[in-house]
């Protein structure tokens, strides 16, 4: 079972996905033409994790993965204010036909100015109208400095990710 990473084209999924892998921080990476695959190892567990890129092109695949998965991670990016709507559109339409499929939204590029805060955030992806009967969860990140560690708040997330996949087994 894997745990599918989904969002915009320039969101930071692959930046993301990298700092959970290697605790490390590698910034600027090339987009993600099609799939790209990582494991993690945590103590309690192997998570797999399955990126698909998030230009138009891909989006046609992101559903049929879907009833696959274990979790879905949904990548927004914070400062991207022009695109949030597109995002909020495209979350909505993945999740309405699966009530119980757990959701983790990382609003990433905290640490950039004019970023959205996590409130606003919240509000702009219309989080609480996607029901009450799912684990959904909002964290703020970002993938700060090449080769420094990761940040608290991606800890969090890789911690959270991991508690969530040992529940969903």
């Amino acid at each position: 079972k894997q745990i599918l990473v989904l969002g915009l084209d320039g969101a930071g999924k692959t930046s993301i996905l990298h700092a959970l892998a290697t605790n490390h921080v590698k910034r600027s990476m090339a987009p993600t033409e099609g799939f790209n695959a990582i494991c993690v190892n945590t103590e309690e567990s192997q998570m797999e994790f399955l990126e698909i890129g998030g230009n138009e092109s891909l989006r046609s695949y992101w559903k049929m993965y879907l009833p696959k998965v274990l979790l879905l991670i949904y990548v927004v990016d914070s400062a991207d204010h022009a695109r949030l709507p597109v995002a909020k559109q495209l979350l909505h339409q993945l999740i309405q036909n699966n009530s119980t499929l757990p959701v983790v939204v990382l609003a990433n590029k905290q640490d950039l100015e004019g970023a959205y805060c996590i409130t606003d955030i919240h509000d702009a992806l219309a989080l609480s109208d996607l029901g009450d009967e799912r684990k959904m969860f909002l964290i703020g990140t970002h993938v700060a400095e090449d080769g420094s560690e990761i940040s608290s708040s991606m800890k969090d997330a890789k911690e959270l990710i991991a508690q969530l996949v040992l529940e969903a087994q």
